[in-house]
């Protein structure tokens, strides 16, 4: 059974941003982090390659479309991708009982919380000390698939329509996820069965981002810098918010999301089957 390391309980931020006089923590305040070139030349933050998925799947116009992939897979690790197939009122959707989620009282959100021994539930992620920095976020973590490894007090014990429409949102993404799978392993010259038995019947974990208003923005970290570990991650933005940067050639890069559109991450699973390759 799939078990990711334990992680410490931690404070609810979004309940301490609540406090209208709040001055932040010492344990949020980030010195340890260094300063950080931030790019907002317009020009090159477009540059972020875009990928349509419905030119990947058409006979016409696959070609062009997968050397735009190979491309955005090798120089960014990092494209935004369009015309997926997800309804937009679908998605519209998620996002409403996401937000609502996480405006769940304390009460009902103690029947999710993490605990010591598990990462999955709500809370932080990787928090094993108390004098660790922390993250200016709340973090909801679960096993979404395959269905056997999910905890029988997380996903089924959700309320409903999050828990119906979570489901559908899973399969929805385990099919756009295999889909796109697949027409990077044609660009890799790997057969398509060869990258169905890597990843059709793979872990999917889903994670959900709060980042709550901070009074002393520039002292905090809403996510400390990292790599993503699986093959793929498939990020849907809730708001507009330029929130997530990448770091490209030494310099971080804020991303502002297209509407409707899912921001596609190659992971480091992925990346050593491209570098083996």
């Amino acid at each position: 059974m799939a078990k990711f390391r334990g992680s410490l309980s931690v404070p609810c931020v979004q309940e301490l941003a609540k406090n209208p006089t709040l001055v932040v923590p010492p344990r949020y305040i980030r010195p340890d982090q260094d300063a950080t070139t931030i790019i907002s030349d317009d020009a090159l933050v477009s540059k972020l390659p875009v990928i349509d998925m419905q030119s990947l799947l058409s006979e016409e116009s696959m070609d062009s479309e997968l050397a735009k992939l190979d491309s955005a897979c090798k120089e960014w690790g990092f494209f935004q991708m369009v015309n997926h197939g997800v309804s937009s009122a679908f998605l519209e959707k998620v996002k409403k009982e996401v937000h609502e989620f996480f405006n769940l009282s304390m009460e009902e959100k103690k029947k999710y919380w993490q605990s010591p021994e598990d990462l999955e539930g709500f809370g932080q992620a990787f928090v094993v000390s108390e004098e660790q920095k922390l993250d200016w976020g709340d973090l909801f973590f679960m096993t979404t698939l395959p269905v056997h490894l999910r905890k029988p007090h997380l996903f089924p014990k959700l309320p409903l329509p999050l828990r119906d429409t979570l489901e559908v949102y899973s399969m929805e993404l385990k099919s756009l996820a295999m889909n796109l799978i697949l027409k990077m392993g044609k660009v890799l010259n790997i057969k398509d069965e060869e990258m169905k038995n890597f990843f059709e019947n793979g872990l999917q974990v889903m994670r959900m981002n709060y980042y709550p208003p901070c009074p002393q923005p520039e002292k905090v970290v809403g996510l400390t810098p990292h790599s993503d570990g699986p093959a793929l991650t498939i990020l849907l933005q809730i708001n507009e918010v330029e929130g997530l940067q990448i770091k490209k050639d030494g310099v971080w890069i804020p991303v502002t999301p297209l509407p409707n559109a899912f921001i596609v991450n190659v992971g480091d699973i992925m990346e050593v089957i491209i570098i083996v390759n």
